[in-house]
């Protein structure tokens, strides 16, 4: 068997093994590594497993990823999203369909202090659910725009899969994170907009809410400084310079334990039960790492990457065309496997193919295929690779938001879910569309905040 041949039969292995729901860590550790020894000998795989995983590892800005997630589950504890959602429903909540858009715009607030969609959409869900039931929202729309919502957890900064991705195709987490804010800021306006245009459409679903008192909004409004505070002096203290990003974390962690503490939210129970989650979590994330990164090893030695970026320059598709084509195979690959384990899995595969498209690693704008440089393809592929990540969660036969959701309203068939998530696809849709059209929007900030 030739190595390419080799490298196909691996790719056609790892699939059939995700579908047949094998851990995606252990299936790529099993294919990667059996291919290694059938290439190469088992001398080069044991080299490789030597060194690998302390290589992996011990890169100074993965330290940012348990952080990151710690400071999500601290704030889950905290009570923050409590907060969220009743600023949010004290200023939306009175209009039609107003407390589906609270839902949203909370599912904003708390992903820039979590950076973890299945989180944003567990923790929103047991807090808008039962006021979206109350007021009588179809299930439909109640659980679809909760499960939506969810999904910009992994955009909006701090976001660990944006992390995983900048260290995957080695760009600078702090551009990634100034990339990330205006689309994500795009995909909450496009999802409020779906629901006015819903409601409108379909008035029973999304009835008017109960105006608030002003002193009332002005208590609400008050109790959404905290998290203010923290996303800004993380998010802000990144885009300004202040620190980098493990700092930013570290700091925001001691900002949520400290508010949870003296608000009386989190006790130790709270903290050791939060370290745990968070270590289990790491560990999940970094058997996956090192698993994508022999996958990856096995790929190139079989010159699968090199073998499709010929086929892809042979068609005489347009560098745009292609991009399209990818952006296709990963929202179709959304629809087997979580979203880290298909940015760990899909980009060391595609990131090879597109910068060859767009004439290599030193290309000029002028001369690129694209029109931009190598470190701006970085940026702008990792944004619309995010959002056809989103797509996902929320799109069947694995919708992991989805199947959240139905675990919180046990009441909703997940089929109505589905439904209810599917015009917040049409928007996701739009918005790639978008980004395709208009690069600025996701490069804009960076050229901007230098």
């Amino acid at each position: 068997m030739t190595p390419l041949a080799a490298g196909v039969v691996g790719l056609v292995l790892l699939v059939l093994l995700i579908i047949v729901r094998m851990p995606i860590a252990y299936a790529m550790i099993l294919v990667g590594g059996g291919g290694i020894v059938l290439l190469n000998g088992p001398a080069i795989f044991l080299s490789q497993l030597k060194t690998l995983a302390y290589g992996q590892f011990s890169i100074y800005d993965l330290s940012v990823v348990p952080m990151f997630v710690l400071m999500g589950y601290l704030s889950t504890k905290a009570g923050l999203s409590r907060r969220l959602f009743g600023a949010a429903s004290a200023w939306l909540g009175w209009m039609r369909g107003g407390v589906a858009m609270s839902t949203v715009a909370a599912c904003a607030g708390f992903g820039a202090v979590c950076g973890s969609s299945l989180a944003t959409a567990t923790t929103m869900g047991q807090i808008a659910l039962p006021e979206l039931k109350r007021l009588n929202y179809s299930g439909a729309l109640a659980t679809g725009a909760v499960a939506a919502g969810g999904v910009l957890g992994i955009l909006i900064p701090p976001s660990v899969v944006l992390v995983i991705y900048a260290i995957i195709v080695e760009a600078n987490i702090v551009t990634m994170f100034k990339a990330a804010l205006l689309p994500g800021l795009v995909a909450v306006g496009l999802f409020i907009l779906t629901i006015a245009i819903y409601v409108r459409l379909f008035p029973r679903a999304g009835p008017p809410g109960e105006p608030m008192a002003p002193a009332e909004l002005r208590g609400a409004t008050l109790g959404v400084l905290p998290v203010v505070v923290i996303f800004g002096l993380v998010v802000g203290g990144i885009y300004a310079g202040w620190f980098t990003p493990t700092p930013a974390a570290a700091i925001g962690v001691a900002l949520v334990l400290a508010y949870g503490i003296v608000t009386g939210e989190i006790g130790w129970q709270d903290v050791r039960s939060a370290l745990l989650e968070t270590a289990a979590t790491t560990g999940m994330i970094y058997l996956i790492l090192l698993g994508a990164e022999l996958f990856s090893i096995f790929m190139a030695r079989g010159g699968v990457p090199q073998a499709v970026a010929e086929w892809m320059a042979a068609s005489a598709l347009p560098p745009m065309a292609i991009l399209v084509l990818v952006l296709v195979a990963l929202i179709l690959l959304g629809c087997l496997m979580d979203s880290l384990s298909m940015i760990l899995l899909a980009v060391p595969f595609f990131w090879p193919i597109l910068v060859e498209l767009n004439g290599g690693d030193f290309v000029t704008a002028s001369e690129a295929g694209f029109g931009m440089t190598t470190d701006e393809l970085k940026i702008w592929f990792g944004i619309l690779a995010l959002v056809v990540v989103e797509l996902g969660l929320i799109t069947p036969p694995v919708g992991l938001n989805v199947f959240v959701i139905s675990s919180l309203a046990k009441d909703v068939p997940m089929i109505e879910t589905f439904k209810g998530t599917v015009p917040f696809v049409v928007a996701e849709l739009l918005r790639v569309a978008l980004l395709l059209a208009f690069p600025g929007v996701t490069l804009w900030l960076t050229r901007v905040l230098v």
